[in-house]
């Protein structure tokens, strides 16, 4: 078997090659959303995972050199969106401006976070710990409300190698 693996080390000029393979790991796509002083806030995110079943913990990472950093990372309750494969304007407009609501259909959800219509499921949270980690900090979430689609067929907003898409199941 032939090994055509690009290697790299680690160091000061390995970062494009260091985001180039994470790249290669497909991940859904998040909209992280806040209700801040300033008004709504909303970040795009694909660092979102599940955590555990009892109690019901979620968690997302956030840079720290992004400006909405600290509103996130000091935010006692938040909501989390699961993008559908329709919703990637959402996706584009949050990643430019976190203040994008007013395009999208959204209302204050159970614990005051704003939330969007119309997402494949929405975890709302109270904010459990923030573990900072290198350029990041990880916001867990005690998940206290959570919806989902009726559509169990409808597909998710996929993100890989810089690319949107969408997750086409092997056939059985």
């Amino acid at each position: 078997m032939k090994n055509n693996m690009q290697h790299f080390k680690l160091g000061a000029d390995a970062d494009d090659h260091l985001r180039r393979a994470f790249g290669r790991f497909g991940t859904g796509v998040t909209l992280i959303t806040v209700q801040t002083a300033n008004g709504p806030l909303g970040m795009t995110a694909n660092s979102f995972s599940s955590v555990s079943l009892d109690p019901a913990l979620v968690l997302w990472s956030a840079g720290k050199k992004s400006k909405r950093h600290d509103a996130f990372a000091t935010a006692t309750h938040f909501a989390i969106h699961v993008l559908g494969a329709d919703q990637q304007d959402v996706a584009d407009s949050f990643a430019a401006d976190g203040f994008a609501f007013g395009a999208f259909d959204w209302a204050a959800g159970p614990n005051g976070a704003p939330t969007l219509a119309g997402c494949l499921a929405t975890f709302h949270c109270d904010t459990y710990d923030v573990h900072a980690a290198g350029d990041h900090s990880i916001i867990v979430g005690r998940v206290t409300d959570a919806a989902f689609h009726p559509d169990a067929d409808a597909p998710a907003l996929m993100f890989e190698q810089s690319r949107y898409g969408s997750f086409i199941a092997a056939k059985d």
